[in-house]
């Protein structure tokens, strides 16, 4: 049983990655071709991380309450019906709205699964595991991005096959028998998930960067540089294929760097890949006009960079004691969540107001920044 369960549980994650890969890049380009600003278009692409940022704080309680499978139970099925309504009406703030939805939806289908896989996982196993349950989002999320180009078909189509997809996704988990996880105190108020927000952040505070720095990356790559690449001679065609190359380089190397982050340590291998990471997005802002050349780079990218976030939680796990593993996984969530918002934000600015600078140096100044910091804050940790 728990092996089924956590086929169910990647797989479901590997669909909510095709939703979140599609939607990005696809209404930035729809937005981009009826006259969107940059800037407008970046805003709407903060809306799945506002909805995440909403409902994180609130989520906690009732998963102590109701277990794993009602949250994401209930999270899928938000996820379902805002998909289906969105070629309903195309306007900015009803989209805006619907992805504010698919937000709180995602947070919580992804906070229950991630909770139940990290705290039912052996340590000696947890990089594999989470590896794996990258793998399955990483490649639901190289996928989303070739359904762009379907939106010279009909313009309704992605939506239909993502929202089809998370039906039968989300029918699957009537088949686990629910769980709950691990309490030392029981949760009354607000207050007291404050209190363990606290604690939580004195074990794992240099965990969430990792999330931070991936969620910049992520949502600047698939919902800013479409807009840019297609201003810089690229087509629609060609965004999609880069977009999937980097998500591919990403699923080839979540395993092995999960591995290795069981046999030598995970804070080791994620300044490793931070660091290259920072230098392979450099590399590429010299390379944008050769389309091949640019290919390869965001592939070699995706392989360095593709498992910051899954490495984050393995880390941030190691360092949390079980009893806040929930918290620990919410303060995840919403690192991910503050990079998510800045990162189409300032990339929709930085492509409407800076000319003659690639738009690469902006995402490899902040791996770099977080290399900065995880490998010289060492202290803190060795002190805890």
């Amino acid at each position: 049983m728990d092996r089924l369960r956590f086929w169910v549980l990647v797989s479901i994650v590997a669909v909510s990655g095709f939703s979140q890969g599609m939607l990005l890049p696809l209404i930035s380009i729809i937005f981009e071709q009826d006259g969107v600003s940059a800037t407008l278009n970046g805003l709407n692409a903060t809306a799945l991380y506002i909805g995440i940022l909403i409902i994180s704080p609130f989520m906690e309680p009732p998963l102590r309450r109701f277990g794993y499978k009602p949250i994401i139970l209930i999270g899928g099925l938000i996820v379902v019906i805002a998909l289906a309504l969105f070629p309903l009406w195309k306007t900015f703030w009803f989209w805006f709205f619907l992805r504010i939805c698919i937000g709180i939806g995602d947070n919580a289908l992804h906070f229950g699964t991630q909770t139940w896989i990290t705290s039912s996982t052996p340590q000696e196993q947890r990089g594999r595991n989470i590896s794996i349950y990258g793998i399955f989002f990483g490649i639901g999320f190289a996928t989303g991005p070739l359904m762009t180009p379907l939106v010279s078909i009909h313009e309704a189509l992605p939506f239909m096959i993502s929202a089809g997809l998370s039906l039968v996704a989300w029918l699957f988990l009537f088949i686990l028998h629910n769980d709950f996880p691990e309490q030392a105190i029981e949760l009354s108020s607000f207050r007291d998930t404050a209190s363990r927000f606290g604690k939580t952040l004195k074990y794992a505070w240099v965990a969430l960067l990792p999330a931070l720095a991936y969620g910049f990356l992520e949502a600047s790559l698939n919902g800013s540089f479409p807009i840019y690449a297609l201003r810089i001679g690229l087509d629609v065609t060609q965004v999609s294929l880069l977009l999937a190359s980097f998500a591919f380089g990403g699923i080839i190397f979540q395993l092995p760097l999960g591995i290795l982050s069981d046999n030598f340590g995970r804070k080791k291998i994620l300044s490793f890949i931070l660091l290259s990471g920072s230098l392979s997005f450099l590399i590429a802002s010299f390379l944008e006009q050769t389309f091949h050349g640019l290919t390869l780079c965001l592939f070699l990218a995706g392989t360095l960079v593709g498992s910051t976030f899954s490495l984050g939680i393995s880390y941030m796990t190691d360092l949390t004691p079980k009893s806040l593993l929930p918290t620990g996984n919410i303060l995840c969530g919403i690192a991910f969540s503050l990079g998510s918002l800045t990162g189409p934000y300032l990339g929709g600015l930085f492509i409407q107001f800076i000319n003659g600078i690639s738009f690469f140096i902006i995402i490899s100044t902040m791996l770099f920044l977080v290399f900065i910091a995880v490998t010289i804050f060492k202290k803190p940790l060795t002190n805890l």
